[in-house]
């Protein structure tokens, strides 16, 4: 017999907690959310079913690598842009705005200037990290660091290197207008990881996640240059 789900007088902690899933983890199908929250099927399928209706997550086809079997996919479940705004600070008008009057008076140099800047204290806390570690073990250590600082960062595995997703970007919205932000993140991996990396998707073009392609690091990897970091076409 199935438990019976009891029903709180406010839902919105559980449909928060489902959301966060999502973001954290990527497009997920119902079950996978079920698994990971502890929640019958039944309870998740009504709180994705209020999501849906309030725009805040959108269903997909699920895709399917290898041999399909029978009967249809599971759809999985992706967060929107309204979605994603729910962790997203609420300055993102602001941001582009003035990202605009910069690029107006200094052109796009200026804006990749900035965007530069903006991860240079990143950059120098996750050095020493990377620095300590196995060359190997650098993409994990990385996503690592990432996931701290609220990027949700995963690490795959792939015959050429390692694949790194970041489920959540904070800048998404501002990207869309001003790709240099991901441009510069990208030519950051590069330089940490001492190998060049290229961009595969990105939240900002309208993918579920951004993606990342990392090749497997050189045991005594000379720094690169920032131009390492293959762009992302636009």
């Amino acid at each position: 017999m199935q438990p019976v789900e009891k029903v709180s007088v406010d839902d919105a902690p559980t449909r928060t907690r489902v959301t966060k899933s999502i973001m954290e983890n990527g497009p997920s199908t119902a079950a996978d959310l079920a698994l990971r929250l502890h929640l019958t099927p039944a309870a998740v399928r009504r709180h994705l079913d209020q999501l849906l209706a309030d725009g805040i997550v959108e269903a997909r086809d699920q895709r399917v690598i290898g041999q399909r079997g029978r009967g249809r996919p599971a759809k999985v479940f992706a967060l929107t842009d309204a979605g994603r705004s729910t962790f997203d600070s609420s300055y993102d008008e602001l941001a582009v705005e003035a990202l605009r009057f910069l690029a107006k008076t200094g052109g796009d140099d200026a804006v990749m200037a900035f965007a530069r800047h903006r991860l240079s204290d990143l950059e120098d806390r996750y050095r020493p990290l990377l620095q300590l570690a196995d060359p190997a073990q650098r993409p994990q250590v990385l996503a690592d660091a990432l996931s701290r600082d609220g990027f949700a960062a995963s690490i795959g595995t792939t015959p050429a290197g390692s694949q790194m997703c970041q489920h959540h970007c904070p800048v998404a919205h501002v990207a869309v207008e001003f790709p240099q932000m991901c441009e510069a993140e990208s030519e950051m991996f590069a330089r940490l990881l001492g190998t060049h990396v290229q961009r595969l998707a990105t939240i900002a073009h309208g993918d579920g996640v951004c993606t990342t392609h990392l090749p497997h690091i050189p045991d005594s990897p000379d720094t690169p240059s920032s131009t390492a970091a293959e762009r992302l076409p636009s």
